[in-house]
């Protein structure tokens, strides 16, 4: 094995509960991963060059209830996106010095540190050379879940409405849709349209100066498919008026709140003669597939898909990383450089 340091740089949170962007710290001087110097069965020791976060890095930490009871390290890092480099691996067809991407999945995290340890055969992906680190760390989870939503359930032709598009998933859908032949009808805030445009949509919506329900519903579309990326209810319950009877709404929006999922549940098993929708609903239950992550880093490769990264930040200032993220308010990907 490649030699290591004792000690890594990182940024770790010792009561993430509290809310990972107000307890979040960098250090110079962090343990390494434990099993860095004995890995478990397929598994990655990873040198990291970029992360970048997701709103399910901090959804899931700073649930107590989770948190007890998975997360049993402390510090913990969080964050599981990644683009770096092969340290060691007893993985199948990966070797020291591989250029990866991936991602470190709940409850291990752990990308926002110089090495982490990643398990899992589908989990660490070969990244193209014509890939930088940086775009290969946006695929984890934004960039799959937007192709997991799409390419089971599109063909070419297919009509698919992505309600909120300007976000990390949003943008890798758009650019997705396109490239599997779909018509794209997107929603967005103004300032954000020639974005939306220029990733490829045939069509916005201003969300904040246009009731996107009704406005859906005189157009006469019928649509295959709805992705819902905002969170965004009304778009199924009144989805009867564009969306084909064998068509469905996937939402990606989750929390971990009663309120969600009771809302999820009526959407998908409240019967019509008690106010449901004769609709298909589902969550997508995003799956870490190496085959899939593979084709998204090959149409990056190919100029299919492009990451929209609104912004980079220093390992150091992974505090205001999550201050922007949890804003809402970012367009594309945020990336936090690990490499120095």
């Amino acid at each position: 094995m490649a030699s290591i340091p004792s000690f890594m740089r990182a940024a770790q949170c010792s009561d993430q509960t509290q809310g990972i962007d107000k307890d979040i710290q960098y250090t110079s001087d962090a343990s390494l991963p434990a099993e860095a110097a004995s890995l478990p069965p397929n598994s990655a020791l990873v040198k990291v060059a970029y992360a970048s976060p997701n709103p399910v890095d901090y959804k899931m930490p700073e649930s107590s209830i989770y948190s007890s009871l998975n997360i049993k390290q402390r510090p913990f890092i969080p964050c599981g996106d990644f683009g770096g480099t092969i340290v060691s691996t007893n993985l199948p067809n990966l070797n020291p010095g591989d250029r990866v991407f991936g991602r470190s999945d709940p409850p291990l995290f752990g990308s926002l540190a110089e090495y982490v340890v990643v398990r899992g055969v589908e989990n660490v992906v070969k990244l193209p050379d014509a890939v930088s680190y940086q775009d290969g760390a946006t695929l984890g989870v934004a960039g799959l879940t937007a192709y997991q939503c799409l390419a089971p359930n599109v063909r070419s032709g297919s009509k698919v409405l992505i309600n909120g598009g300007s976000g990390g998933t949003g943008t890798f859908a758009i650019q997705i849709a396109q490239a599997l032949g779909c018509y794209v009808m997107t929603t967005c805030s103004s300032a954000n349209i020639e974005l939306c445009k220029k990733l490829g949509a045939d069509d916005v919506i201003d969300y904040r100066n246009t009731d996107v329900t009704a406005h859906m519903a005189r157009q006469g579309t019928q649509y295959d498919l709805l992705v819902d990326c905002a969170g965004t209810p009304a778009i199924f319950w009144k989805s009867s008026a564009y969306l084909k009877p064998e068509g469905r709404y996937i939402t990606i929006a989750a929390t971990l709140t009663w309120a969600f999922w009771s809302e999820m549940w009526k959407m998908m098993y409240l019967p019509t003669w008690l106010g449901g929708v004769p609709r298909k609903a589902e969550f997508l239950r995003r799956v870490t597939k190496a085959e899939d992550y593979a084709r998204l880093a090959q149409w990056i490769a190919e100029g299919k898909v492009k990451p929209v990264i609104s912004r980079t930040y220093d390992l150091e200032d992974a505090k205001a990383a999550f201050v922007e993220l949890k804003s809402g308010r970012t367009r594309g990907k945020i990336v936090i450089k690990i490499e120095e």
